[in-house]
């Protein structure tokens, strides 16, 4: 089929591709909330374990009160316990996951009493968390700390296994269904399951919903980018494709934002998952694409929405038949069926993964592009995740990781039309490393060299993450473009689940994360160079003509045979 005809006759980006386009596009910004959310959602703010009992006098070094939410936030475990006194006349000392009682107490001072007894945090025993910063998030409402602190931890990793699950389910939908439906069917879901975690009333309830939010955003960004590819000419597609990830930057910041203003996580909760809800009132007046009709043979609905299209934009209705947009063999069947209906191709072999390492050379190709989309996502949400742990103001450093994405996309666009993709892919993960072992170096008091050299870390590394989508469909045949793609953004669901874990590797050793994203950019970087460029080369139609990308051509290869139409090897 020719659907291609479409952006010849009415244009790339017109008029009417450009409102559906920021229509479909505004959605992804609740992807790019929710995917984050949890930031602050299981922020843990400092805390003790209290002892039964009224407090009436607390110690901590030179900060005296009355209560414990006087001092708790001066509080740090690492520089001693908390000393307090009841109404009893019992002292405590208290750290954060066990009371130690005094025995026989002569004097009410800070100094640690060697005849004691120490009991863990349970019980009789209560936590009380410093409510100065966050007043009430996850882990206060269900103390999800000391023994339980790892159920706080599942958050992430959890949300990014229902990533997984829904780019799986729904981009499987999207080609059964149609893409519209899709759209339609997940973004309403984000909002009732988005305003429903809110609402729940216990942490595993929390987790369940919070999972079926990750399918359908997962769902709603897989399909968008289908979506958007389907509705704009190649002249632009390159930059509409790249600016979906913007979009999801926009909701990283709005995260940000959100999470300054509000300190309830519950309503910080339903705040973020009602921004986008305008889009609910008009997306059910989406089209479907013109290259899902066809392709299912929808002659009738596929010249209303041409007539559509053209109104729209100016033109006149019946310029463009959709019998056009078909090959001369396709019609010629057409016309031996009903009305409006063109038959089904005939089946061909089903292709497998396996075939994406048919020979050598590209087996290397593969192995080489699934590690670019992994470090792309692995780095990514490491980046994003661990700038709240980066000293300062965290919330000032979440939106700086979401907004260096707006530069490092039209950089890349830039780069990408000028000096190739290769050659702005290797670069951009090279300075990512390099970023993250600079990090490493710096010391702990230059806390505004740190961030500076994450947020640069952040847009390398986005750059990168946002043209591995166009490099692979460059570098593979059409045959197995699809798997070739799925496939990548497989590699890349798994690096958003690797991410969490690798953020809590800051626990054993602050700087391991970066050490781990940085090798890996860096190995991956210098593996990329050896990829071939696609700049300005056409689209493989075969496995021969994917291989033969990078490879020096003789004088007599690139002609075209006029018959053909095809490049003579």
């Amino acid at each position: 089929m020719r659907v291609e005809r479409i952006f010849d006759e009415f244009g790339h980006f017109k008029r009417f591709q450009a409102c559906l386009y920021f229509a479909a596009v505004f959605q992804a910004i609740a992807c790019g909330i929710h995917y984050l959310a949890s930031v602050f959602l299981v922020e843990r703010p400092s805390f003790v374990c209290a002892p039964p009992g009224n407090i009436t006098d607390v110690l901590y070094g030179n900060h005296t009160g009355a209560s414990l939410e006087e001092v708790l936030p001066f509080f740090k475990p690492a520089n001693g316990p908390l000393v307090v006194r009841t109404a009893e006349g019992k002292q405590w000392e208290l750290s954060t996951c066990q009371c130690t009682q005094r025995i026989n107490p002569t004097d009410f001072t800070y100094e640690q009493v060697v005849n004691s007894t120490t009991e863990k945090c349970d019980g009789n025993y209560h936590y009380v968390y410093d409510h100065s910063e966050v007043y009430q998030s996850i882990v206060t409402d269900w103390d999800l700390v000391c023994d339980r602190e790892w159920l706080a931890k599942l958050c992430q990793p959890t949300f990014m296994m229902g990533v997984l699950v829904g780019a799986l389910v729904f981009g499987d939908i999207a080609d059964r269904v149609g893409r519209r439906r899709v759209l339609m069917i997940t973004s309403l879901c984000q909002f009732v399951f988005g305003v429903s975690v809110a609402f729940t009333g216990n942490y595993y309830l929390f987790m369940v919903i919070r999972f079926l939010l990750a399918m359908v955003s997962s769902g709603y960004l897989v399909v968008v980018f289908v979506y958007v590819t389907e509705f704009t000419g190649n002249k632009v597609r390159t930059w509409t494709s790249m600016h979906v990830h913007a979009a999801f930057a926009a909701g990283v910041m709005m995260v940000a934002i959100t999470g300054y203003l509000v300190r309830t996580w519950w309503i910080y909760q339903i705040i973020l998952s009602t921004c986008t809800s305008p889009f609910l009132f008009f997306c059910w007046k989406f089209p479907e694409t013109p290259f899902y009709l066809m392709a299912k043979g929808r002659l009738q609905e596929t010249q209303v929405l041409l007539d559509s299209i053209a109104r729209f934009n100016g033109l006149e209705p019946g310029r463009l038949r959709a019998e056009d947009l078909l090959e001369p063999q396709e019609v010629l069947l057409e016309k031996e069926v009903a009305p409006g209906r063109a038959q089904p191709a005939e089946p061909e072999r089903k292709l497998s993964i396996l075939d994406l390492f048919g020979t050598w050379r590209m087996a290397w190709r593969t192995v080489t592009v699934w590690a670019v989309w992994f470090i792309g996502s692995l780095g990514y949400y490491v980046f994003s995740l661990g700038s709240v742990n980066l000293g300062g103001n965290q919330y000032i450093n979440l939106f700086l990781a979401g907004a260096v994405e707006f530069p490092s996309y039209l950089i890349g666009c830039y780069a990408m039309d000028r000096v190739g993709r290769k050659r702005t892919c290797a670069p951009a993960l090279l300075l990512a490393g390099m970023a993250c072992m600079l990090i490493i170096v710096v010391p702990n008091d230059i806390e505004v060299l740190a961030i500076l050299l994450s947020m640069t870390g952040k847009f390398a590394i986005s750059i990168a993450f946002g043209l591995i989508y166009l490099y692979t469909c460059e570098l593979y045949p059409t045959i197995i473009r699809s798997l070739a793609v799925g496939s990548g953004s497989m590699m890349c669901r798994v690096g958003s689940v690797v991410a969490p874990f690798c953020v809590y590797l800051a626990d054993i050793w602050q700087y391991l994360p970066q050490l781990i994203v940085g090798l890996l950019a860096f190995i991956i970087g210098v593996l990329t160079l050896l990829l071939p460029e696609t700049l300005d080369e056409p689209l493989p139609s075969t496995m021969e003509e994917a291989e033969a990308l990078g490879r020096k051509k003789s004088p007599d290869q690139g002609k075209k045979d006029p018959e053909e139409g095809v490049e003579m090897n």
